[in-house]
Parts: C-alpha cells; sequence; structure tokens
C-alpha cells in the first residue's frame, strides 16, 4: 500500500538517518547516571499512575484497563517510535496518492524520487522536534520488537529521558521533582486514552478523516502553496506582537474547507487532553512535588520566551504555537468547569464524541456546561 512500482512513497529508513545524522546531541551523562535516571523515571511513572487515577476519578473501581508499555527512551528511540506511528497513521492518504499515479506515466520513478524527497524531509522534521519533545502517549502505536505496545493495538508511553534532563538543568529545578512533575502530565494522557474506551477510535476516524480530504492534485496544491508563502509573507511584513499569535501555518493554509472542519474538531479535543493533562498535573503538584510552583513559573517562561529566531519561526511555520495556545485555552476550560460543576461533572466529557467540547465551548465553558448538563 505505501509504494508504487516498488519504491516506497516515503522512504522511511531514510527518514530516520537524516533524523539521527542532524540531531542535537543531548546532555553529557555518565553511564551510571544515566541508569539512574532511566530507573527513576520509570519509578515516577508508576507512581504517576496512582496519583493521576485518584485525582481524575476518571478509572473506576473493577473497570481496570488493559496496561500499556512505558518506554524510557533517548532521542533516536523517540524518531523511530514515531516514524513506525506516521507510516501506520498516513496509509489512507498513501493509498489515495497510489490510486492517483497508478495510471500516471512515469508514476513508478516519480514514487521513487519522491520518496527520497519525503524521506528527508521528514527526517528534518522529526531532528528538530527530537530535542524538544519530554514525553508522548503514542496512541497509535504499532508494537515491535525493540519498540513494545498494548494488546491489540494499544498505545505506549514514551518518555525522552536526555530532553527532560536538558530541561531540568537550563531551567535550574530540583531534578527528582522536575522528573514525576513531567511525567504527572503524560500519565494523563495514557489514562485519558486507557480509561475512555471510545476516544481512540474516535480520534482516529478524525484524522483519517482530515487525511481522506487530502486533494492530492499537484496544481491544486502547487496552488495552495504559492497562496501560502504569499501569505505568510505578508503576515511578516505587517506583524504585531498581537498579530503574530493569530498568524495561520503552512499547514492551515493548504487545507481544503472540509479539512478546516475537521480540524476544528481535532483542536477542540486535543485542546481539551493538553489543558486536562496541564491541569491535574499542576493539581497534583502541589501533593507530591515540593517545588512544582518555581518548576511551573520557570516553564512557562521558557513556553513564552521560545528559543532562538529560527526556532520561532519554525514553530509557527509548522503550526506548533497553535499546540501551545492548546495547553492554555484547555487548561482554562478544563478549570472554569471542574470550578462550576467539580470533577464528577467535569467528566462527563468522557461519555461519549458528543459531550466533547466543540471549539467555541472550548473558549466558553459555561455553553459546554449548559449543553450538556442541562441534557442530562
Amino acid at each position: 500500500m505505501t509504494s508504487i512500482g516498488g519504491a516506497e512513497m516515503v522512504d522511511w529508513n531514510l527518514a530516520v538517518a537524516t533524523a539521527n545524522r542532524l540531531m542535537r546531541p543531548g546532555p553529557e551523562v555518565t553511564r551510571d547516571e544515566a541508569r539512574e535516571i532511566v530507573a527513576e523515571l520509570r519509578r515516577h511513572a508508576k507512581a504517576a499512575e496512582e496519583h493521576v487515577r485518584g485525582y481524575t476519578r476518571m478509572v473506576q473501581d473493577g473497570h481496570e484497563p488493559a496496561d500499556t508499555p512505558v518506554l524510557v527512551v533517548d532521542r533516536p528511540g523517540w524518531v523511530k517510535a514515531n516514524v513506525e506511528g506516521f507510516r501506520e497513521l498516513l496509509k489512507p492518504l498513501f493509498e489515495k496518492v497510489r490510486e492517483r499515479r497508478s495510471g500516471t506515466p512515469g508514476g513508478a520513478v516519480f514514487g521513487a524520487v519522491g520518496g527520497k524527497v519525503t524521506g528527508v524531509e521528514l527526517g528534518m522534521l522529526l531532528s528538530f522536534m527530537a530535542s524538544r519533545v519530554l514525553g508522548q502517549y503514542e496512541t497509535f502505536a504499532t508494537a515491535g520488537r525493540e519498540l513494545p505496545a498494548g494488546e491489540d493495538g494499544g498505545g505506549r508511553l514514551l518518555l525522552v529521558a536526555p530532553n527532560i534532563v536538558h530541561v531540568e538543568r537550563e531551567l535550574d529545578v530540583e531534578p527528582h521533582d522536575f522528573r514525576l512533575w513531567v511525567t504527572l502530565h503524560e500519565e494523563t494522557h495514557r489514562t485519558q486514552f486507557t480509561g475512555v474506551p471510545w476516544l481512540k477510535d474516535h480520534l482516529k476516524g478524525e484524522i483519517q478523516s482530515f487525511l481522506g480530504e487530502t486533494d492530492v492534485d499537484p496544481a491544486t496544491m502547487l496552488e495552495r502553496l504559492t497562496k501560502a508563502a504569499q501569505s505568510v509573507v505578508g503576515n511578516r511584513q505587517e506583524e504585531t506582537e498581537g498579530a503574530e499569535e493569530e498568524a495561520p501555518s503552512i499547514v492551515e493554509l493548504v487545507q481544503t474547507p472540509r479539512q478546516r472542519e475537521v480540524l476544528g474538531r481535532l483542536t477542540a479535543v486535543m485542546s481539551l487532553l493538553e489543558g486536562h493533562a496541564d491541569y491535574v498535573m499542576d493539581g497534583v503538584g502541589p501533593q507530591v512535588v515540593p517545588s512544582v510552583a518555581e518548576i511551573r513559573e520557570k516553564f512557562q517562561q521558557r513556553r513564552a520566551r521560545g528559543a532562538s529566531r529560527l526556532d520561532q519561526a519554525l514553530r509557527r511555520l509548522l503550526g506548533l504555537d497553535a499546540k501551545l495556545r492548546q495547553y492554555r485555552d484547555g487548561e482554562r476550560f478544563v478549570r472554569a468547569v471542574v470550578d462550576e460543576v467539580g470533577m464528577d461533572g467535569f467528566n462527563r466529557v468522557w461519555t461519549s464524541p458528543n459531550t466533547l467540547p466543540t471549539k467555541a465551548e472550548i473558549a466558553a465553558p459555561a455553553e459546554w456546561v449548559a449543553r450538556v448538563h442541562r441534557a442530562q
């Protein structure tokens, strides 16, 4: 499905090799320090599971969800895991492109060349992200010999040890507290997907709907990319501090109208998931992380200021600034709803896809409370 005439649409091996070649080196630690860090992160992940379940009350007694593995990885390990995830998730798009090219003269040659190009591009993106991600719940993980996953397509929790060490040193915070604080956030994501059985399939369906609406006609894509480039240039010429936050990314600008509808729903779900994780992390924090106030303040400052101008430009181009807004907007939504109807009232959000907040309700939590609680 992922090849034309024997040529891969994405050269996955080249993507991994490119990412590993361009990847920044991690912080220096001794072999003994590395073993200690890995062991501590695993202990924290187990402790965080109990803390998160107790605080969120998402897992009821007698309804123990299927277990999913916790993997402490380095940057190359994170790249390898995500390449496998991309490969699985993008199958519908590959099939669509394959059908379009199957009757095109020279399609096999174009596929071979294109696979190399996209492999390099994906590798560059992964090298950029590999030094920034602290942890990740891989919802659509595929099991492999080196990277196990949960049964029946279950996910896995990744903790990227060198990045956690890098940030704790950069912020100059207590390492043991910071490591537990990070695992609380990531464990919340694992609890969301293991404790809400329908959530994974719903999210996968939305993503596949988004990919299914992709216009693979080269002329149309070229036209959209041209307009996107012109828009980005125009925004840069006119940008102010306020306008910069709202400027669209290339990803947003090349979408079809139908994709924008799907993306609106995906944005609402991701804002809920990220905001909920931040809320839980800070809610549990004071009980088990003595320096949580200092960690949160320094981490928020780090998020706000970003890094170099090049880093900021790449984040904006790739739409990563939108993800930062998801943390902020989603956390405000969760906090407002819990303040209004309590944790059990908030947990009605996990009842079905119909009780998920819309993008408008994320910005106006009272509307979600009125809709869901009045209906029930």
